[in-house]
């Protein structure tokens, strides 16, 4: 365990961030521990900005990891308003904006992202709206009046989300793919089969193979106006086309990075006492893997876990099976494992009307599993592949396609 002599110290007061401050406290670090952050507020978790939050259902305590008493009873110190600048690893310190240098023992870089900004929309455009942080969900939220005509930017799960609320809340909404389907990158075809028969059926205009030629307007985007020539009218927009993540102060550094901060199996970064976790870090499932990232709520929780019990020299090896979820109206989207947007090894149908997919690798193992049900249907069944996939028993596709064959059977087997 490092000594006290200088602070742990997290860059990025978000998910990964928090879940890691609470870690290292949970875990008997006693020494100085600084939480540095953009947003004013202490760290939540970003999936109900896009549902309840969104919709007033819930505010930032309900999703904050924790609350100013508890800070104070943990003696965390929580710097806002006062970014980081620059970084000296062969120091082992940091800047902040007002020129203040920090020294620190071990240092977690957990800056996550920002939302992708649309090029070509005018800047000064007050109702061109993102959804990344509390304080734009807050904003969209006072936006979206019923009969409001929102045009969603981007057929993504924030796009697909926003949408789904949006309706809930009385407005008409219009969604635009520039794509062959819904989440193509990431999601099997029938599943985006299915997202888009459903945001259909509940009254969203989705455009799917659509180019956008300009943003009508200067203070205000009146319409967008496609290549085709079609003009759609609107009074609000919202741009879900993506993250970048916040990797220039690592790249500044001189610490690898690609897609984001690349890592290695322990989460450290390529500057020594240095790790970073979230939607910002890139790692390796498997020593001869592809580099990847990750932007979900798991991985926050896992990494940010992973990466404090390593700044105390655990030396962890982080392994975690992805996966992710999301509501969209009243059906539920869980996958687990490796899922690819190609036809699955097998599929099984439900009586409740929807289906999972199942894939498996060369070696008949399960290696990621997908869902799609009413409500809550299906996290059943995720997890039993859930403990499939961690099993790494060979499996029959005919035996996971039969509805009659109980996954747990199978496990037993």
């Amino acid at each position: 365990m490092p000594d006290h002599a200088a602070p742990m110290i997290i860059l990025g007061a978000g998910h990964a961030g928090g879940r890691a401050a609470l870690t290292l406290r949970d875990e008997g670090y006693d020494g100085p521990l600084i939480l540095i952050g953009d947003e004013p507020h202490l760290p939540y978790e970003r999936p109900p900005l896009s549902k309840a939050l969104l919709k007033g259902t819930m505010d930032l305590s309900g999703c904050s990891l924790f609350d100013p008493a508890r800070l104070a009873d943990l003696n965390i110190q929580h710097l806002a308003g006062n970014p980081v600048t620059a970084l000296d690893p062969a120091r082992h310190r940091l800047q902040l904006a007002d020129g203040q240098w920090l020294d620190y023992a071990r240092l977690l870089i957990a800056t996550g992202g920002r939302a992708r900004r649309l090029p070509i929309a005018p800047e000064q455009a007050g109702n061109v709206l993102y959804l990344r942080t509390h304080d734009e969900a807050v904003a969209l939220r006072t936006a979206l009046q019923p009969g409001t005509r929102l045009l969603v930017i981007g057929g993504g799960f924030i796009g697909l989300e926003v949408a789904a609320t949006a309706r809930a809340l009385g407005c008409q909404v219009t969604l635009l793919e520039a794509g062959p389907r819904l989440a193509g990158r990431v999601l099997p075809e029938r599943v985006s089969a299915a997202l888009l028969e459903l945001h259909a059926r509940n009254g969203v205009d989705v455009r799917l193979n659509v180019a956008i030629e300009a943003l009508q307007g200067t203070d205000h985007v009146e319409s967008v106006q496609l290549v085709n020539g079609e003009q759609l009218a609107c009074d609000r927009v919202v741009v879900g086309i993506g993250m970048q993540p916040n990797i220039e102060l690592a790249r500044a550094a001189g610490i690898d990075v690609g897609q984001g901060i690349r890592v290695d199996e322990q989460l450290r970064t390529s500057a020594a006492d240095i790790f970073a976790a979230g939607d910002v870090c890139e790692f390796r499932l498997h020593p001869d893997g592809e580099f990847q990232r990750q932007e979900t709520w798991r991985n926050a929780e896992a990494q940010g876990r992973h990466a404090a019990l390593n700044m105390l020299g655990r030396k962890l090896a982080f392994n975690d099976t992805p996966g992710f979820w999301s509501d969209q109206y009243d059906w539920g989207l869980q996958t687990i494992g490796q899922i690819a947007p190609t036809e699955p090894d097998a599929t099984r149908a439900l009586s409740t009307g929807g289906f999972v997919l199942f894939y498996l690798d060369h070696q008949q193992r399960l290696t990621g599993a997908c869902g799609w049900g009413p409500g809550n249907s299906i996290a059943k069944d995720i997890k039993l592949c859930e403990r499939l996939i961690n099993s790494h028993i060979a499996l029959d596709a005919r035996q996971l396609a039969h509805p009659e064959t109980p996954l747990k059977q199978l496990l037993r087997s």
